[in-house]
């Protein structure tokens, strides 16, 4: 024990000395593992303080400690009695409608909220000018108050002081939104914010029997600590009530989910780019090794044993990672504080800013095992060469493996890393899929660079020797094939993926989606309108094609007697099961499904209730024929036995839903009607003439023009792809560096190549043309591969995941080519202008 420990002590020394020499040849070794390490710690920096700034600050972002939220209806007066008995209750009521001007020159559509006095008991609401909330809702004359987000003032053309109504009521902007503490816990809005006060909202006439409103019930416990108990007594004395009840700990829970989901596919893509990185760091301690060939042949010779040489020389190569690391870390350590700047009124950010210990600590524990897992093999080979070999002028060009005690340490490490990041993952089946793809990446990236060699080592002879150079360097013994096509394929294949899939995504949205997509959508039709609405819609649109259901909002409660809250649901499911669903019943079957199982109901059907599910849904939640649903509907839980499944077109944006009820279930229930105007030859113009109309003859119908939702979405998708876009860049900067790092390693071979090949006539410019050959080719190789798995890789994500029709893009298959060919001609040619430059002699002397 001794003996080994007196042997680490001397190797650590030894490894100490020999740094003094400084980091010349291990610049890019040590920015491949930065950029991997700071990547990550930035990730979960970001990530950690948002979800711990949503916990810390959930009463303001809830306004409350605990809330109870209604559909279409208010609480009864037993329910409003026990809500009181808990404490302090604010009221508020949304919904969404339009906001026009008196004269009809301009209409938009709003997300209501009407708030009453108390509002709000927790955050703070700010506005412009800042005045107590109630004051500038108050009613004055026959106007009541009202403030928006300066957005809805921009598309109105509105300014402070101007008049607008709502439904049946006059209001006067007194001032605008700055910011609403509870806003991110009511949910994402796809129209401005308009608030006004419950007595205003009441005078509008928008809230009838059937429309589609929710009230929410946010209470001040005196003790907020038993938010549990209450949750499970409400549910236990109000079994019936259908309420959703959120509190203050879990204050948006779906942007919680979604930004761990976010920043668990940022990771891993830097976890991608610290992988490519290791390509890099193998080649970085190769050439070192190579590089100090003599010293070790020293060390040999003194009598020093193989294991103290490689313990020398890993100590040197994590030393030196640990200074990547610290600067990775030192990254991820202040983004936060930069983040935040951008962040602040968008997303929760914590009052202080910090050091996140945890994320940093992950981050660590990535770099130090990509570096180990990707170092131990080249020592293993230096291990082996024996002293006599390493006073000649030879690298580690051995093709046999090393031995099995680094093979087994290199696969440990992978599997320690691998295991780290399924265990660090919020979804563990997506993070194994992941692992699984970038090391079946990496096995098909030899596979093709020895496809590559091949070829070429079976091409034909050709007559330009500068042609024949280049390919003869291509499947040569220490050939550039393989580091070439590891370093840029990864990074290429992973820009085309995340391109063709942004791509169709848009193409989508803005071209197949909106050739059949309605023209407009109205909610909120009362049975009484129905027949004026629909006549006002053939007189304005004579060619169109007019659609209506029935619709009522509904919340799934259990599926066979099982609460939903208690099963194991899959993430692509749980969409079904958030908040309430639109429901509808129909005699006939819906034009735009197709039955995959199960049969429909007689026309004159009026046994137990039934219902047809969307296939796709039920097979996400483990459904089949006979199963039962139960649902809350007005405050009253139906049982419905599945009776079909069918397959919806949601795609096609005409009216789809999930459950779709036999009449008899909802016979005599109230409710409102949702329909869609299609008219594919109306232009804009015509569009905003039909808008003006119906908003003036039914200002409580809700319309909706779909062509402004999908801007809306298209932009969303856009941001979103930005900032993917910018993660896989690293993962591209990774591969630039390593393909960087890689050429430079091959320089000395390349050296004695152009040194001998000169002396035997070859000119520089028939060098430099051999060379840009060599590099064209393994550009354009490295390309194609990109294209073929990028492209393989987003069709199956377009159409198996998100099922939408898929296409190739052919300016992505440009740019994939031309950023390819850049990078390895252009860094291939820059660093082999200094090879040509080299004298002969001292390196004629040296072979």
């Amino acid at each position: 024990m001794s003996a080994a420990l007196a042997r680490i002590s001397i190797a650590f020394r030894l490894a100490l000395r020999e740094m003094r020499g400084g980091l010349g040849g291990f610049y890019i070794f040590l920015a491949c593992i930065a950029l991997g390490t700071g990547a990550i710690a930035t990730v979960n920096s970001v990530s950690t303080a948002i979800t711990s700034a949503i916990a810390n600050q959930g009463q303001a972002l809830l306004a409350g400690d605990i809330r109870f939220e209604l559909n279409n209806r208010e609480a009864s007066q037993n329910e409003r009695a026990f809500l009181d008995s808990l404490g302090e209750v604010s009221v508020s009521t949304g919904l969404r409608s339009m906001a026009r001007k008196p004269d009809g020159s301009a209409q938009a559509l709003v997300e209501v909220k009407g708030v009453d006095g108390a509002y709000p008991l927790y955050g703070q609401m700010q506005t412009e000018p800042q005045q107590p909330i109630d004051q500038l809702l108050a009613q004055q004359g026959n106007a009541f108050g009202a403030v928006a987000a300066p957005l809805l003032l921009n598309r109105m053309g509105l300014s402070v002081g101007d008049e607008i109504l709502l439904g049946n009521t006059r209001l006067v902007l007194k001032g605008t939104i700055a910011t609403e503490p509870d806003a991110l816990s009511d949910g994402f809005g796809f129209a401005p914010r308009l608030m006004i006060s419950r007595n205003a909202l009441a005078a509008s006439g928008l809230i009838t029997i059937g429309s589609l409103v929710e009230h929410s019930y946010k209470i001040r416990l005196e003790n907020p600590s038993t938010r549990a108990s209450i949750v499970t007594r409400a549910n236990r004395d109000f079994p019936d009530a259908g309420w959703s009840v959120r509190t203050s700990d879990r204050a948006a829970p779906s942007l919680a989910e979604n930004i761990d989901r976010f920043s668990q596919f940022l990771t891993l893509v830097g976890l991608t780019a610290l992988i490519v990185g290791g390509v890099g760091i193998a080649n970085a301690v190769r050439a070192f090794l190579d590089a100090k060939r003599t010293t070790i042949a020293t060390f040999k010779c003194l009598g020093a044993p193989a294991s103290l040489v490689t313990m020398i020389y890993l100590f040197q190569i994590m030393l030196l990672a640990a200074i990547g690391i610290v600067v990775g870390l030192v990254i991820g350590a202040v983004a936060p504080f930069i983040a935040f700047r951008y962040l602040e009124g968008v997303l929760p950010v914590p009052e202080q800013a910090t050091i996140y210990g945890s994320a940093l600590a992950i981050a660590a524990a990535f770099g130090l095992l990509v570096t180990f897992a990707f170092s131990i093999l080249p020592l293993g080979h230096a291990r082996e060469v024996p002293a006599t070999a390493l006073f000649r002028e030879q690298g580690f060009e051995a093709r046999r493996l090393p031995s099995w005690p680094y093979l087994l340490a290199a696969g440990a490490a992978l599997a320690a890393l691998a295991a780290l990041a399924i265990f660090w993952a919020d979804d563990r089946r997506i993070a194994s899929v992941f692992l699984v793809a970038v090391a079946g990446a990496f096995l098909l990236l030899r596979v093709v660079a020895a496809g590559i060699a091949a070829l070429a080592r079976r091409s034909p002879r050709v007559n330009s020797p500068a042609l024949r150079l280049a390919i003869g360097n291509i499947h040569r013994p220490g050939a550039l094939t393989p580091s070439v096509v590891l370093s840029l394929g990864l990074g290429l294949a992973l820009l085309v993926t995340l391109a063709l899939i942004d791509g169709n995504m848009r193409n989508q949205l803005t071209g197949r989606i909106t050739q059949g997509a309605p023209n407009f959508f109205f909610v909120d039709v009362q049975s009484a309108e129905v027949d004026g609405f629909r006549q006002l819609l053939k007189t304005q649109a004579p060619e169109g094609k007019v659609f209506e259901v029935p619709m009522l909002r509904g919340r799934i409660l259990a599926f066979n007697g099982q609460d939903v809250s208690q099963m194991n649901v899959p993430p692509e499911g749980r969409w079904v099961l958030r908040g309430d669903r639109g429901i509808t019943y129909a005699k006939n079957k819906p034009e735009s499904s197709t039955l995959t199982a199960g049969e429909w109901w007689p026309d004159d059907y009026d046994g137990e209730p039934l219902v047809s599910f969307s296939a796709e849904e039920a097979g996400e939640l483990g459904l089949k024929l006979g199963d039962t649903v139960t649902v809350n509907v007005l405050g009253r839980n139906i049982t419905a036995k599945i009776a079909s499944f069918r397959n919806v077109e949601w795609e096609s944006l005409s009216i789809n839903f999930v459950m779709v009820f036999s009449p008899n279930t909802f016979r005599g229930a109230p409710h409102a009607w949702l329909a869609t105007l299609t008219e594919p030859s109306a232009s804009a113009a015509k569009e905003a003439e039909i808008l003006r109309t119906v908003t003036t003859a039914y200002p409580t119908i809700t319309s909706v023009r779909v062509k402004d939702a999908i801007d809306l979405v298209d932009q969303l998708v856009g941001q979103l792809a930005t900032a993917i876009r910018a993660a896989a860049a690293v993962a591209l900067i990774a591969s630039v560096l390593v393909l960087a790092g890689a050429l430079a390693a091959g320089n000395r071979a390349r050296t004695h190549d152009a040194v001998v090949l000169k002396t035997l006539g070859g000119t520089r410019n028939m060098l430099m043309r051999a060379f840009g050959y060599e590099y064209l080719i393994l550009g354009t190789a490295t390309a194609v591969f990109a294209l073929l798995a990028g492209g393989l890789s987003a069709w199956f994500v377009v159409a198996r995941i998100m099922r939408m029709p898929s296409s190739f893009l052919p300016d992505v298959a440009v740019l994939t080519l031309v950023i390819s060919l850049v990078l390895t001609v252009g860094i291939g040619l820059i660093g082999t202008w200094r090879i040509l430059g080299q004298k002969a002699a001292p390196v004629l002397r040296e072979l």
